[in-house]
């Protein structure tokens, strides 16, 4: 659930969906976190007061990685929910619900939840709400685990919280791991959360990498669910690249569980050519770390990830997880004796991709449009082999995605436009 706060995401909305998750999942307790974002307290106390309402009790997690969130729903085996809109702007809002294992609640149950929204309220019990200080202090432990004993010393790593949930977590666990810290953007006021910083928006990060002479940079979103990281040069990886970095590291090591990644529709066609040069076969999901997750555990598998910098360990972790893959990922630059630029060079050959949003009122309306499926079967077969078409609605923002690999960079671009404008003449407005 997710949208402008205060209009399309209310208190009394998120008090009902509180209501509805505590009778649909049954559970006599849950644990639930926020992001920084302006409306956080406000959505919490309303999503808390409805899940009190039922009877359930609420230990109030305060401030925290959606990742750590779902933590602490599995580690004391009891659902969770984390109020937050990830990358969106500060004015956005969003509750997500996992159950008693930290995963994030399966589409069935969810629409068990959504229809019970108008149900009947439930009478009897009220339950407690109360703060739970070592949630924070649990994960950190959790997250200084997975290194297994080494350590980050020597390490010079900037991170950028981007004003958000791992504003404090991020930098506190790096530099117990051993690593030197500088930290950025890490003063939220409920209003910055995500502006001009963070996994989507890097350029800030890399000038202080390059200025500072650090050996890489961190850069995580508002819920640090994601990263994108940036090597000593300034040059930016996304999660393709770290996603190559990290499936070799790991089949070097004897740990890529059945030699094979997951990755989404939306990872570029040279992350798949990379692989099959190294004998890593590629499994590929719809959009989603819930389906990447869904994936590994289907095949018993180590590693997945998207794109946009979601990450999944499965040995280590429930969802993606940012402030995890930073650490990791320090771990990688550390153990390897060089930089990330030079793990991360000739790796990934990206082909061309254009990726274009394009605002429509309706993007669910994407299905049944077949003017715009037309114009993407002759895109298809003028590119042949050579490209990629995906056009598929966004599940977070109203708009449709368009993206378009392609030999040439003009030819991506050209292509993207004709598409762009089709689904505009035919989704858009009036």
């Amino acid at each position: 659930m997710r949208g402008v706060a205060n209009v399309e995401l209310t208190a009394e909305l998120a008090t009902a969906l509180g209501r509805a998750a505590a009778r649909v999942l049954g559970a006599p307790s849950f644990v639930v976190g926020r992001d920084t974002r302006q409306s956080g307290p406000m959505l919490q106390a309303a999503l808390a007061a409805g899940l009190a309402a039922e009877g359930a009790d609420v230990a109030d997690l305060g401030v925290l990685p959606t990742a750590g969130v779902a933590y602490c729903a599995e580690q004391r085996g009891v659902p969770a929910a984390m109020v937050s809109a990830s990358h969106n702007p500060y004015t956005d809002n969003g509750i997500k619900l996992f159950d008693a294992v930290g995963i994030k609640l399966s589409p069935e149950v969810e629409s068990e939840v959504e229809a019970e929204l108008d149900g009947v309220p439930g009478a009897g019990r009220v339950g407690t709400i109360v703060p739970d200080p070592a949630a924070a202090a649990d994960y950190e432990r959790h997250l200084l685990g997975a290194l297994e004993g080494r350590t980050l010393d020597g390490m010079r790593v900037v991170v950028d919280c981007a004003n958000g949930a791992a504003s404090v977590v991020a930098p506190t666990v790096l530099a117990a791991a051993g690593a030197e810290v500088r930290t950025i953007c890490a003063a939220p006021d409920g209003v910055n959360i995500n502006a001009a910083c963070g996994s989507t928006s890097p350029t800030r990060l890399a000038e202080e990498v390059a200025a500072t002479g650090a050996d890489l940079g961190l850069a995580l979103d508002g819920d640090a669910d994601r990263l994108v990281a940036v090597d000593h040069t300034g040059a930016v990886l996304d999660g393709d690249a770290l996603l190559a970095v990290f499936a070799l590291d790991l089949a070097d090591r004897g740990q890529l569980t059945g030699g094979a990644v997951v990755v989404t529709v939306m990872s570029n066609l040279g992350f798949r050519l990379a692989m099959s040069r190294r004998g890593i076969a590629v499994r590929e999901t719809p959009v989603g770390d819930r389906q990447v997750l869904a994936a590994l555990d289907a095949e018993g598998l180590a590693l997945g990830g998207e794109q946009s910098g979601h990450i999944v360990f499965r040995a280590k972790a429930t969802t993606g997880d940012g402030v995890l893959t930073g650490l990791l990922l320090s771990d990688v630059v550390a153990r390897s004796g060089t930089t990330l630029a030079a793990l991360a060079e000739g790796l990934v050959e990206r082909v061309p991709q254009v990726l274009v949003n394009v605002a429509v009122p309706q993007p669910g309306r994407l299905a049944d449009a077949s003017g715009v499926w037309a114009a993407v079967a002759e895109v298809e077969a003028e590119l042949g082999e050579s490209g990629r078409v995906l056009l598929r609605p966004s599940g977070t923002e109203p708009v449709v995605r368009v993206m378009v690999e392609a030999p040439t960079a003009d030819v991506a671009a050209a292509a993207a436009g004709r598409l762009s404008r089709a689904v505009e003449q035919l989704l858009g407005p009036g």
